[in-house]
């Protein structure tokens, strides 16, 4: 089983087996551990040394384990490359009764990214056109990977002006697009395809008076004029002339 894929059932045998032969000495102040937990304070520590499947370090006068999984957000190859090093931690699990403690540094480094992807986010400007790719795709929509960690919503409604009953009709995964901001809101961007297209559907210089539109639709000039009754007596004669009845 892969060090990402550890059950928290895992993790708990892996701690366990780190403590075997341990002993604390010294006072351990569990209150503070605790209040830790509850709070989710960021501390620092220094690593130790290297153990089965992660490293330790001590925190409050109590050993504590910080499982390989929980040392970074991509695969660690080489363990001791931390030993020595400060890092900054949250406790992930706390147990008196069995005198042990979990601490990760993952859930720190996630908070960390997610909150400078959502200052990136929330410095984009509605309205701004942007390049991505379609990374995936759902029925209501699909997400837009537009590079730097960032990715937004292409709404079902917001992909063409023509109605969509499932983006997989127009998109595919892989799929190059061009998309417009149309919202940023709490850390996610709503795009739009639609937005860059032009509408043929929709008839031009609608602000014309209906009457002046007639000559599209087939009516009579809004300019014509019609003849005065004598001028359509001579027509009507000049029409007559040679007709042998």
């Amino acid at each position: 089983m892969s060090e990402e894929n550890m059950t928290m059932d895992d993790l708990s045998k892996a701690v366990d087996e780190s403590f075997d032969t341990f002993k604390d000495e010294g006072e351990a102040d569990w209150d503070k551990i605790n209040q830790y937990l509850t709070e989710k304070t960021v501390l620092t520590v220094v690593v130790e040394e290297v153990v089965n499947k992660g490293v330790v370090t001590h925190l409050e006068g109590i050993r504590a384990f910080i499982p390989a999984s929980h040392l970074a957000l991509t695969h660690v190859d080489d363990l001791n490359s931390f030993v020595g090093k400060e890092i900054q931690v949250q406790v992930l699990e706390a147990d008196q009764a069995k005198n042990r403690l979990l601490l990760s540094a993952r859930a720190v480094l996630r908070a960390q990214a997610d909150e400078a992807r959502k200052k990136k986010i929330d410095s984009i400007e509605v309205g701004t056109i942007m390049d991505g790719k379609v990374e995936n795709i759902q029925p209501y929509g699909a997400f837009i990977d537009l590079g730097d960690h960032i990715s937004g919503l292409l709404h079902v409604s917001q992909i063409s002006h023509t109605r969509i009953k499932d983006p997989s009709v127009v998109l595919n995964v892989g799929d190059s697009v061009k998309v417009k901001v149309i919202n940023v809101k709490d850390g996610k961007l709503s795009l739009s395809m639609k937005a860059l297209e032009e509408n043929t559907d929709r008839p031009e210089h609608t602000d014309r008076p209906r009457r002046d539109r007639r000559e599209n639709e087939g009516g009579m000039p809004s300019d014509y004029k019609l003849p005065k009754s004598e001028e359509l007596t001579t027509n009507l004669g000049d029409m007559l002339k040679g007709i042998k009845l």
